[in-house]
């Protein structure tokens, strides 16, 4: 009878009133915090992690309660969004939850304060924390190593870490090795990290040798790192070996040794992955030839990495940073998806071009298509108004920049204004947008002095810097040739020499060959000619083009064809095929009416193939800027063009044949 009730029952499932028995276990299980743990654990696995803080809401709703396995799930998601409430709402739950105190939990939100670079209220936390296991200490370790300024402070708490006696893992190592990266200073206490994890038994652990390598190379040791690299043993050596030692080539610009690694990789039998393929990109993305990133790119179509959103982006950059424009935009073209990095590497390629308005259409269309400009694509934008003098189209984008907080308050974008006024002439604009900014540093000051020097308004620029010596800003090399270059528009020898005095001796930056120029062109201004000339004989570094570059405009400047004919000399060794050399000297020439000097110089341009490069002016029509070289007539309207030029020439000549003959009566 009870047997026959059960089959019944069975044959009943899911139709009567009554639910199954398996139905009746998932109601319980949906009671269950296990059940909602495993399900929230679930969807931030798979990367939902909107989704997970949702499917919080609803256990909450549900009546049931977190426990200490909830938060750190949640933690994790709010760590990937960008909602800056989110993380202090979980920790309000937290606080008023009985799991504040849980190592898990609290080592979960010192975790998310770190890695969101809060890391005075994580190390607050971490200091709040009544136990701390290795995982705790990790976590703010993790944190500081991602703070290029906060080296010290991780190896304060590693000596805290010791006296509590918690014995340090692999993570414990390769987080302070990463405090060291970024400075070539701290090689020697990368060093030492490096040796205490061989003593603490992880030194041939693959994870840690991977990132010492990758921080030698950093710190500028690649010897170091190449002995790393050859004592991980054969068996554990793994692509992201390989990885980090090509990554360390390609971080200081040696292309060569990269190529080199590389061969060696696939004659080791590894194959690259997609990081090898970033890393050789840009590693060869800083070259003007184009032809070793093409070969990148084989590889990539071949592996199957071309279609990475990534791979894209880091190829426009390689493309259009070696001259190749139409290639780059081909790889933009050939792209699924974008991202707002593939916008910003286009547009910036087409201002770095010159083309001024290719760059403003990609904007707009950029715009069109939802995705909002960040800093960097505003800063091309720019860079390319400055370029060209395009001020109405940069006042437009201050407009922009004006309806966008987030963008106000950058500082890049704002010097990037200010860059654009001065070098469209509008130092006025310059000067109100540096004064509306609540937060400025070395690189404002320097722009606006750099404006005014190249506006005419020496003693502005001179007094800013002042001013900015007075506010405790210390100048950098870039300043000092931005001032250098006021004295030597303005004829200010003496402050000159004051300004080049105070760089190398008080602020002990050493002179770079740019302001060696500057300063032989002062000089030279000056008519010191000979001062000039000595003063570059006794230049600590080999003067190049541009110093001797700077001398002989002087001569020209004084009509002094010996000193003159010298400089052209040591150009000439330098630069064989130059032609402001011989433009130069056949100027000077003329100056003195030896025109068989001129006629010498003329022969010796044509024997070398040498031809004066075209002027080039740019002309703003309905928001459309227009190039035009000497004899060009090559433009859609060139017909229309010199017919009204023509035109002018002719009135021109009739009003000033008339003004002959009114003065003859």
């Amino acid at each position: 009878m009870i047997a026959h009730l059960t089959n019944s029952s069975a044959h009943r499932e899911g139709h009567g009133d009554m639910p199954s028995s398996r139905a009746f276990t998932s109601i319980l299980n949906q009671s269950t915090v296990a059940f909602w743990n495993s399900n929230i654990r679930a969807t931030v696995g798979n990367g939902l992690h909107s989704e997970a803080l949702l499917l919080y809401r609803r256990m909450r709703l549900a009546g049931i309660h977190p426990d200490h396995l909830t938060f750190p799930f949640l933690l994790k998601s709010c760590a990937k969004l960008s909602n800056v409430n989110l993380p202090q709402m979980i920790h309000t739950h937290i606080l008023k939850s009985p799991f504040s105190s849980d190592v898990f939990v609290a080592t979960s939100l010192v975790d998310l304060y770190a890695k969101n670079r809060l890391l005075d209220h994580a190390e607050q936390l971490f200091d709040e924390m009544s136990y701390r296991d290795v995982a705790a200490w990790n976590a703010i370790f993790v944190g500081l190593a991602g703070d290029m300024y906060a080296h010290g402070r991780a190896f304060l708490l590693f000596q805290k870490m010791k006296l509590e006696e918690i014995k340090p893992d692999s993570i414990t190592i390769t987080s302070l090795a990463q405090s060291c990266a970024n400075k070539s200073d701290a090689v020697g206490l990368l060093k030492a990290v490096h040796c205490f994890g061989i003593r603490i038994g992880f030194g041939y652990n693959v994870s840690v040798s991977n990132t010492l390598i990758a921080c030698y190379a950093k710190c500028e040791d690649l010897d170091s790192a190449e002995s790393v690299f050859r004592e991980i043993p054969q068996s554990t050596k793994s692509v992201v070996s390989w990885n980090s030692m090509i990554a360390g080539f390609g971080y200081l610009g040696r292309s060569d040794e990269v190529a080199a690694h590389f061969k060696s990789m696939c004659r080791d039998g590894t194959r690259p992955d997609l990081s090898t393929i970033l890393s050789l990109l840009s590693a060869f993305g800083h070259s003007e030839d184009s032809v070793p990133g093409k070969l990148v790119h084989s590889l990539a179509i071949k592996a199957g990495f071309d279609s990475d959103i990534s791979v894209s982006n880091t190829l426009i950059s390689l493309y259009y940073k070696s001259g190749d424009i139409s290639s780059a935009r081909y790889c933009f073209d050939s792209m699924s998806q974008r991202n707002c990095v593939s916008w910003t590497a286009i547009i910036s390629g087409y201002s770095r071009a010159g083309d001024i308005n290719e760059a403003i259409n990609l904007f707009h269309e950029m715009e069109n298509s939802g995705e909002r400009a960040d800093a960097v694509a505003v800063v091309a934008i720019l860079s390319a108004c400055s370029l060209t003098g395009f001020v109405e189209f940069g006042r437009s984008m201050e407009r922009y920049v004006m309806s966008n907080n987030r963008l106000l308050e950058n500082v890049m974008v704002c010097n990037g204004l200010i860059d654009m006024y001065a070098k469209c002439g509008s130092i006025s604009d310059a000067r109100r947008v540096f004064e509306r900014m609540r937060v400025r540093n070395v690189v404002s000051w320097t722009t606006l002095i750099a404006g005014c020097a190249m506006n005419g308004d020496f003693e502005e620029a001179l007094s800013l810097f002042s001013q900015m010596i007075e506010q405790k800003f210390e100048p950098n090399h870039v300043t000092f040739l931005s001032v250098l270059q006021a004295c030597t528009h303005g004829g200010l020898l003496e402050r000159g020499r004051e300004l080049f005095h105070m760089m190398t001796k008080v602020y002990c930056v050493e002179p770079r060959l740019e302001h060696y120029a500057c300063m032989a062109d002062l000089l030279g201004r000056r008519g010191e000619l000979k001062e000039a000339l000595e003063f570059i004989r006794t230049m600590p570094i080999e003067p190049d083009c541009g110093v001797w570059g700077a001398l002989l405009g002087s001569c020209m400047v004084h009509q002094e064809t010996e000193i003159g004919e010298y400089v052209a000399s040591r150009l000439f060794e330098l630069d064989p095929n130059a032609t402001v050399p011989y433009v130069a000297m056949a100027n000077m020439h003329a100056s003195k009416e030896r025109w068989e000097g001129v006629a010498k110089v003329r022969v010796m341009m044509r024997r070398k193939g040498l031809k004066k490069s075209a002027g080039q002016s740019i002309v703003q029509v309905n928001g459309k800027a227009h190039s035009f070289f000497v004899d060009d007539r090559v433009h859609p309207d060139g017909s229309i063009i010199y017919e009204v030029l023509d035109c002018l020439s002719f009135h021109l000549k009739v009003e000033q044949q008339m003004e002959d003959l009114l003065s003859m009566l």
